[in-house]
């Protein structure tokens, strides 16, 4: 049995599978990429589990280690065996030369891939709507588990406590450097960093090189692992996050739940594919100059003082409507014509999803 009849003989399948909110178009070839561990595995094996005349490929497979897939020799399968559907998972450019001819293809990688022959769709982790659906039973205490638990799909269905399901995704999907840059990535998470800083945090910290340090945070920034927000009040350096706010906390000590909850708010508003910076430590501005702030436990009347306070700075930066997010408070006042609105976080994301949902890939 040569490799490719073995990988159609062992087609992998989903134990588990929850639909997501990401739409995948039917008959045309996709690329669908995003950082690792966002659910791109589980969303192929659920098509391939509809498809009668389709192979699936992990190119990290250790068997392709010492064997070599060719082009040539996956067409020559193809047409042997009138497949219609290739899945091919893990992918890194140049893994093939070329993309075999045959009806679909569905390309996984965690970053854009060059050929523009493929429609990409981005994959993130799971919003908030999309955690709750993982487990049914997290309805009345879900805000508390999604805190703990994080975006990651594997974490949502994990039967482990969350600090060993967090220690055997850090030990698998990141080799030892990566582990250790991770870390001191961690510990300035939520801070205005340079690369450069980074490098200089890394060096006093492990035996490192300065080349290595800007080519992997180069890839981190594409796979969108960290995440760089510009400040317009603030202009040394950028905001830093790393892309899961529970993921970060595993990686710390005791780090304070305002800076978890930051975190939560800056990721919805990225996932809901709104464009943001920050206003320094005042909160994130929208394209339609919409403030938002992080204020979990913040009353009506705190901010009311505050917003007295700051609105100069809002007057400068001409903000039209300030929208607090909250643990559970709920409020509304106006200040010389501008809104200010608190809502609950639960609230406030699913509000944020239904208006700016990224256009249907359907009718592709």
């Amino acid at each position: 049995m040569n490799l490719l009849e073995y990988y159609n003989n062992q087609q992998p399948s989903n134990d588990y599978f929850i639909i997501r909110k990401c739409e995948i178009p039917e008959l045309v070839d996709i690329n669908l990429y995003g950082v690792r561990s966002s659910g791109k595995t589980a969303i192929a094996l659920d098509i391939l589990a509809q498809e009668e005349n389709a192979l699936y490929i992990d190119l990290e497979d250790p068997n392709l280690i010492f064997n070599t897939l060719s082009t040539l020799e996956l067409q020559k399968y193809i047409d042997k065996e009138k497949l219609t559907l290739l899945i091919l998972d893990h992918y890194k450019e140049k893994d093939l030369v070329g993309f075999p001819n045959i009806d679909r293809i569905i390309v996984l990688s965690r970053i854009p891939i060059l050929d523009k022959s493929f429609i990409p769709i981005e994959l993130f982790p799971l919003d908030y709507e999309e955690f709750l659906a993982f487990e049914t039973s997290y309805q009345n205490k879900g805000f508390n588990n999604f805190l703990r638990s994080g975006t990651l799909p594997l974490m949502a269905r994990s039967y482990k406590t969350q600090a060993q399901a967090m220690k055997i995704f850090f030990k698998s999907a990141f080799n030892e450097s990566e582990q250790k840059l991770l870390l001191i990535l961690a510990q300035h998470h939520t801070k205005h960093l340079t690369t450069h800083q980074i490098y200089t945090f890394s060096k006093e910290k492990f035996k490192v090189s300065k080349d290595w340090i800007y080519r992997t945070i180069k890839e981190f920034k594409e796979e969108k692992l960290i995440l760089f927000i510009e400040d317009i009040h603030e202009k040394s350096g950028k905001k830093m996050f790393l892309f899961d706010f529970a993921f970060a906390k595993y990686l710390t000590l005791g780090q304070p739940f305002i800076i978890q909850f930051d975190t939560m708010v800056a990721l919805a508003l990225i996932k809901h594919h709104i464009e943001i910076k920050t206003l320094g430590i005042h909160g994130y501005i929208t394209k339609n100059n919409e403030l938002i702030i992080p204020a979990p436990f913040e009353s009506e009347e705190s901010h009311w003082v505050k917003s007295q306070k700051k609105f100069s700075i809002y007057k400068e930066f001409a903000i039209k409507k300030v929208t607090i997010v909250t643990i559970a408070n709920t409020y509304t006042y106006t200040i010389d014509n501008t809104k200010f609105e608190a809502l609950p976080f639960d609230e406030w994301s699913v509000l944020h999803n239904e208006e700016n949902q990224p256009h249907s890939l359907s009718n592709l």
